[in-house]
């Protein structure tokens, strides 16, 4: 069977299974619980077939191993912050209060379950790039593999600050939003370096197309680019929406923003006082 079958019915599965459970527990995080899980599934299912074709696979190989160690941490991260104990995403329960029953599930349906379950799919895509289009893996290779684990690291930095910041504020240490660390440079550097993550798996599957001959368009620039596009834009979308809740509760996060880059980790921008 073609990989890529595969992985649209353990998706076509996964997403049945998110929306009944959605409605029979009326917790709409089952996409977030699964979040860090069936992407590593889908990519190592094209690596294994890689393998099973007797083609040089080292570098579907590699992209398995750094989408499972993407994966481990933000399991764990998740799960310590109970996650997988019934604790639903703030922001779900805001939208809800925010629309009718009825549109509720309709955006449950089509954009929580569908459209995210789709995406996680479309992520991984590279691995199918890399799995039609084997070939050596070579020094670029190396280098998004590098650059890859460089973004882990900083996430797993990003989010270990986070969590001593609120574990300090649950002990009544601190207050407000947290603003040193990563944090003096970007208001989401978790964020930031997620996204570079996928960005630098995306190279590691135009590597492969570019190494097989094809060109810029084909090759550097393949359809499979649509994962990382689309995921990027979830990604400012909920930024925005975070952000607007995060500027109703604290009053000196409108200076944060005025100081701080959104995304990208960047010095922190000086405002003249009237």
């Amino acid at each position: 069977m073609h990989p890529l079958l595969v992985v649209i019915i353990v998706a076509a599965v996964a997403a049945v299974f998110c929306w009944i459970a959605s409605l029979v527990t009326e917790d709409t995080s089952w996409v977030d619980r699964l979040w860090s899980i069936v992407p590593v599934i889908y990519v190592w299912i094209f690596a294994i077939a890689g393998l099973t074709d007797g083609a040089d696979a080292t570098r579907l190989v590699v992209m398995a191993l750094l989408v499972t160690a993407w994966g481990a941490r933000l399991t764990f991260n998740f799960a310590r912050k109970g996650g997988y104990t019934g604790t639903e995403d703030y922001r779900w329960a805001i939208l809800r209060g925010r629309m009718s029953p009825a549109l509720f599930q309709v955006f449950n349906l089509l954009f929580i379950v569908l459209y995210q379950m789709t995406l996680l799919v479309l992520i991984t895509l590279p691995a199918l790039v890399a799995w039609e289009h084997p070939s050596p893996f070579g020094v670029w290779d190396a280098v998004f593999a590098v650059l890859f684990v460089a973004f882990l690291v900083g996430e797993t930095v990003a989010d270990q600050q986070q969590w001593d910041f609120h574990q300090r504020k649950a002990r009544g240490e601190a207050e407000g939003f947290l603003t040193t660390g990563l944090f003096a440079t970007s208001r989401h550097p978790n964020f930031f370096f997620e996204q570079g993550q996928w960005w630098a798996f995306y190279a590691l599957g135009a590597s492969a197309a570019v190494s097989d001959g094809l060109g810029f368009w084909g090759g550097v620039i393949n359809p499979s680019i649509i994962g990382a596009v689309l995921l990027t834009l979830l990604f400012i979308g909920s930024t925005v929406f975070t952000e607007s809740i995060s500027a109703s509760k604290y009053p000196d996060y409108a200076q944060y923003r005025r100081t701080t880059s959104m995304l990208v980790p960047l010095p922190r921008r000086r405002v003249a006082v009237n």
